[in-house]
């Protein structure tokens, strides 16, 4: 089949017949495995009026974050850098936010380290985002208390499924504690 034949099967026409060419069967175009399932299944929000913070430089990234969660009835509050952002925290108290690795003055990591200290802060979830291709960011992030990350650019529906895999039974984002962090529980005794 020639480029051009493949190009009319795509918009919907009908590749030209060739006299010397075998038959071609005509494949069904099938959607993306993951694409189907999640378009069956509804979305899992957090409650109406959730607080997010989003700490970004880029105003671009700040301004979609902000339409996708507004949309679905979660309050926004903006920082453009880390020091802004955690000072915003302290003030408003968000319940989720959306961190930027690069940033001007203090970076990502760092400001995850503050919020991980304080005790007022520390057990608000944070997505660690990023638009460097690097597995060690996301490790690095993951080691000193990120709850999750994100690559930018991101699709609507990979902010809302970070989202959902942080919701309690009450539809609260709730830190995801590392393993070590976690209570055990007790043995029964004989």
């Amino acid at each position: 089949m020639g480029l051009l034949d493949k190009l009319k099967t795509l918009f919907g026409g009908e590749p030209e017949a060739q006299p010397h060419a075998p038959a071609q069967v005509k494949e069904e175009s099938l959607p993306e495995p993951g694409i189907t399932e999640r378009r069956k299944r509804a979305r899992v929000n957090a409650r109406e009026g959730t607080k997010v913070l989003i700490i970004d430089d880029s105003k671009t990234i700040v301004v979609a974050l902000k339409k996708f969660l507004r949309s679905a009835g979660y309050e926004t509050l903006e920082a453009f850098d880390a020091e802004s952002g955690l000072a915003l925290m302290q003030e408003q108290r968000p319940e989720l936010v959306f961190l930027d690795i690069v940033l001007p003055g203090m970076n990502g990591f760092a400001a995850l380290r503050t919020i991980r200290r304080d005790p007022q802060l520390r057990d608000i979830p944070v997505i660690m985002m990023s638009g460097n291709e690097q597995a060690m960011e996301q490790f690095f992030g993951t080691r000193i208390g990120a709850d999750d990350f994100m690559k930018k650019p991101f699709s609507r529906y990979e902010i809302f499924f970070r989202i959902e895999r942080l919701l309690d039974e009450n539809l609260v984002p709730r830190r995801v504690l590392p393993k070590a962090d976690q209570p055990t529980p007790a043995t029964p005794t004989p």
